[in-house]
């Protein structure tokens, strides 16, 4: 059982790794740092998008942002660690 507990912990924390790339990706946008016309980014971004707007969406129609600021991820985060404890405890 520990090697799926493992298992489960390492793709919880790959996609948590993953949200918070798309965080920093849209802030260095956000401020012009990166430049969404080079074909190596666009494509990086298209995968986070991919990856995490899905569910950012869920969340945003139960919360939206709030004076502009996103909460979806922080929110994902938290029950995405919420989630992992839950299911890796219930594990061993």
């Amino acid at each position: 059982m520990n090697a799926l507990a493992s298992l489960i912990d390492t793709v919880f924390t790959i996609y948590i790794i993953i949200l918070i790339a798309s965080v920093i990706a849209s802030w260095l946008i956000t401020f012009n740092i990166l430049n969404t016309r080079n074909q190596f980014i666009y494509t990086v971004l298209g995968f986070l998008y991919r990856l995490t707007e899905p569910v950012f969406r869920q969340i945003r129609r139960v919360i939206p942002p709030i004076g502009g600021f996103d909460l979806s991820p922080m929110i994902l985060i938290i029950l995405l660690y919420f989630l992992r404890d839950l299911i890796i405890d219930n594990i061993r």
